[in-house]
């Protein structure tokens, strides 16, 4: 009989297989950056390539959200709830779909920047990305809070980490303020409908970063459990 890949995942670690999801849904995020620079070039051909990378890597994220769903033992011997860590498998999985939908809309509609807002949206997707390789970097602490029972000096690295990601949401969230103000010195001069969509895609880049915040939150409800 072949065996399960996840099985022998799990078997080794419960927690691998959650921290090898997250790996995958931030590799989706941490495109984002080609694919906006490619738009900002109005190289489509460019833009098109990473779109089709980034709609793999995201369909590879949901074959692993379902191999966690699927193979996680309804009796752990962890010091966590099963139910708790489904959730944060949920949570990772929303950073490969944003990032996935937001590279769809821009190509399907192959919308442009406005070249005055074009370095601040570049810092915008920037500090959203690093959100999300921040979420990654507390979640690859995992194995070894399981290893101490979710207790002692691994905890307090951990609530480190999360204090950065929390601050760097923060710092999202202060740049989406920028991005929306200043695109709305330009609506006048803007299809009205092209302005639409890049409110939608100012607010979806801002909600990368915040699901990736509530990663961190999610760990953190694992640290009280």
């Amino acid at each position: 009989m072949a065996s399960n890949p996840f099985s022998n995942l799990f078997g080794q670690s419960p927690i691998r297989p959650i921290q090898e999801h997250m790996a995958k849904a931030h590799s989706c995020a941490e495109q984002l950056p080609l694919y906006i620079a490619a738009v900002l070039d109005n190289d489509w051909d460019k833009a098109k390539t990473i779109q089709k990378q980034i709609s793999k890597l995201e369909s590879d994220a949901d074959k692993l959200k379902r191999g966690v769903r699927l193979n996680l033992p309804k009796s752990l011997f962890l010091p966590v709830p099963r139910t708790d860590l489904l959730d944060l498998v949920t949570m990772q999985d929303k950073i490969a779909n944003g990032t996935k939908d937001i590279a769809g809309i821009m190509l399907g509609r192959k919308m442009s920047i406005p070249e005055k807002i074009a370095p601040l949206m570049i810092e915008y997707v920037e500090v959203s990305v690093a959100t999300s390789a921040q979420a990654l970097k507390a979640i690859q602490e995992m194995d070894e809070l399981l290893a101490t029972g979710f207790r002692g000096k691994e905890v307090t690295v951990v609530e480190d980490l999360i204090k950065e990601l929390d601050r760097l949401e923060s710092s999202n969230d202060k740049l989406q303020v920028k991005v929306r103000s200043q695109l709305f010195k330009l609506e006048k001069d803007l299809p009205p409908i092209d302005v639409m969509f890049l409110y939608k895609i100012i607010d979806w880049i801002g909600e990368l970063a915040d699901r990736a915040q509530k990663v961190g939150s999610r760990l953190q409800r694992l640290l009280a459990s």
